[in-house]
């Protein structure tokens, strides 16, 4: 009998959940989006220390929003500088801010109406000022806008859960993943590993990764869908746990792949993870592959996600 993910989950967890004094639910360490989901604590972090960094990593709202900030507030004080000198620009209204903040933006953009210029030796030397930072300025935003644009990104879909059922007659961890662009990603490669917490014979407890060997860890042309499979055999970190074993060690499964793009023949990468809620055990995944009315082979995306019981 299919069911929809959703609805499969919702009644699976709504048994666990009946249960009583269950430990609090750990958060992931990645987000959903493969960021690292971990708070550093007793580090000074200051913006102007890695200033670069963070200009490149912001989104592209806060870069826009910062660059329009930083370009008003340059106009404006160079505006405040010709006015200090008093009258130094020609054809403007003596005093008027904003006749000296217009005059400041065609300065810094090099553009030149002619319409009003600086009549003063004062004048001439912020105007220079002010047209040798208007030439750093649009290099470095350029250069930023560069940087961002050409950073190689990768449109990798994972499946919402990690399933564990047999497959030929050995149980195996599974996942989906798919390549959502329509080209290809070449010497495609996935690692996964266990995260869990672990007692020592001292007492303290430590945050342990284990490598999880897959049957198929690459593909030499990833363009359809790539099911990892991982046999949960003697010889895996996995061998013996039973749902309840996963969740009191706050057992996590990381997924990360790489590969080369095609289109822009540079190396991308993504990442996800799972927690023990996200591993179900004893269902399947439902059929995606099917071929359209011309023969060809098709992805039926709508079904990715989707879980069946056996």
């Amino acid at each position: 009998m299919k069911l929809s993910s959703k609805r499969f989950v919702r009644n699976l967890l709504g048994k666990r959940q009946s249960q009583k004094n269950l430990p609090p639910t750990p958060q992931r360490m990645l987000d959903e989006k493969g960021h690292t989901n971990v708070v550093r604590l007793g580090i000074r972090r200051s913006p102007w220390n890695d200033l670069y960094y963070l200009l490149l990593t912001i989104s592209w709202s806060w870069f826009f929003t910062l660059t329009l900030v930083l370009y008003g507030f340059t106009n404006t004080v160079f505006a405040c500088l010709y006015l200090i000198g008093g009258d130094n620009l020609a054809n403007a209204q003596p005093g008027s801010f904003w006749d000296a903040f217009f005059f400041s933006v065609q300065t810094m953009g090099t553009i030149g109406y002619g319409a009003i210029s600086p009549k003063t030796f004062y004048g001439n030397v912020i105007v220079s000022i002010e047209a040798m930072l208007g030439l750093l300025g649009v290099a470095v935003i350029t250069g930023l806008a560069f940087a961002r644009l050409a950073r190689p990104t990768a449109r990798i879909l994972f499946s919402r859960f990690a399933i564990i059922s047999p497959h030929n007659g050995v149980p195996t961890l599974m996942f989906r993943t798919a390549n959502e662009r329509g080209n290809q990603i070449l010497e495609a490669r996935l690692w996964v590993f266990v995260v869990r917490d672990e007692v020592t014979q001292e007492g303290q407890t430590m945050r342990r990764f284990y490598d999880l060997p897959l049957s198929r860890p690459q593909s030499p042309v990833f363009n359809l869908t790539w099911t990892a499979m991982h046999p949960i055999d003697e010889s895996s970190p996995l061998y013996g746990e039973t749902p309840e074993s996963l969740r009191d060690r706050a057992t996590e499964i990381v997924v990360s792949l790489t590969g080369v793009d095609e289109t822009v023949a540079q190396t991308v990468h993504a990442r996800y993870s799972y927690m023990t809620q996200e591993i179900l055990w004893d269902v399947q995944f439902a059929e995606m592959l099917t071929y359209s009315s011309d023969g060809r082979r098709a992805i039926d995306f709508s079904r990715f996600h989707d879980i069946e019981s056996q």
